[in-house]
């Protein structure tokens, strides 16, 4: 008799695969709940949550809303929140990011005070939800990104932040030196308990698309002169390094799965935990695909928050949160 193999019957990998709890033995990588984080919209004058069309399932919040949404991911464990305010008014240099009584500030009030101990509340630091133009900082009167006058901003929103609660907040301009000056600001305030998210590589991505929509983005043209390329890889590991020397606690790569080559890397040799956002046009491909019965939504929206904890992300910034964390609860049950 010909053997189709040289060693018949022993080398079998497919014997791990046999079964369920076979599976479920060797698994190499899990999602838990504690590992999620829910990306959450609030506007400003509204009566009622008003669905995005272009992210399905997703809406901007009222604060009454909101409590709503952060005590449903308390009691799914999810490990936090990611607040974004869209404000009534807007001017050229933000100014209702730092007021105590901006949006986005009631917004940490009502999710810390809803939260307690159960979620960290964390709060975008940027400011391009609030700027007139759109860009994530202050314009020079030729219509370029002034770095420095714009890390000043940041220092005060951080302050702001701060004072309404907030236990992290995702310093995500891309500014050079935001980290350091955001440190130092919540330091010399005595907010040293407050972390720093930096997102360290953020790439200008065409998938941003639907966030614009969910933030009423007021942007002309594009952010190339500070995001990152999409072609450079190697830079991502210069700006990580960066910001971790600056006191970045957490570091970040957005999006997720165009990039986890970069994720990878990043997770390879961070010396602090490293976040991945699934960003709103992942999000959004998913669930028109799904709509059209092109595939099978739960298995891919599974598939793809695994693949970026495989690549090396500890958490996951993602809209499916809540919903993934209650299929995740019927398993380990």
């Amino acid at each position: 008799m010909t053997h189709p193999l040289p060693h018949p019957g022993r080398v079998r990998p497919r014997r791990l695969r046999a079964t369920p709890a076979m599976r479920r033995l060797v698994r190499e990588v899990d999602v838990h709940p504690r590992q999620l984080v829910l990306p959450v919209f609030v506007r400003e004058g509204l009566d009622a949550p008003r669905p995005i069309a272009s992210m399905p399932g997703v809406q901007q919040h009222t604060l009454d809303s909101l409590r709503a949404a952060v005590a449903q991911a308390a009691d799914a464990r999810l490990g936090g929140v990611m607040l974004f305010a869209v404000p009534e008014v807007r001017d050229a240099v933000g100014t209702q990011a730092t007021d105590p009584d901006g949006i986005l500030n009631r917004a940490i009030a009502a999710a810390t005070a809803e939260a307690g101990d159960a979620l960290v509340v964390q709060a975008d630091l940027c400011l391009d939800e609030f700027t007139d133009h759109g860009h994530c900082g202050v314009l020079t009167s030729d219509g370029r990104v002034d770095n420095d006058a714009t890390l000043v901003r940041y220092a005060d929103m951080a302050l702001a932040q701060a004072a309404a609660g907030a236990h992290l907040v995702g310093l995500s301009g891309m500014m050079d030196g935001q980290v350091g000056v955001v440190r130092d600001a919540l330091d010399q305030a005595g907010h040293d308990d407050v972390a720093v998210l930096a997102y360290a590589a953020k790439y200008a991505s065409a998938f941003y698309g639907p966030f614009r929509d969910a933030v009423e983005s007021q942007l002309e043209g594009d952010r190339r002169t500070y995001q990152m390329d999409p072609a450079n890889r190697r830079e991502a590991a210069r700006e990580v390094a960066i910001d971790v020397t600056e006191g970045a606690d957490v570091v970040m790569v957005k999006p997720a799965l165009a990039y986890l080559d970069v994720l990878a890397d990043v997770a390879a040799t961070s010396q602090v935990p490293v976040a991945a956002y699934a960003v709103s046009g992942e999000y959004a491909m998913i669930e028109a695909a799904a709509a059209a019965g092109w595939i099978e939504r739960e298995r891919a929206i599974r598939e793809s928050v695994l693949s970026i904890r495989r690549a090396g992300a500890d958490h996951v910034l993602t809209y499916h949160a809540t919903e993934l964390a209650g299929w995740l609860a019927e398993e380990y049950r």
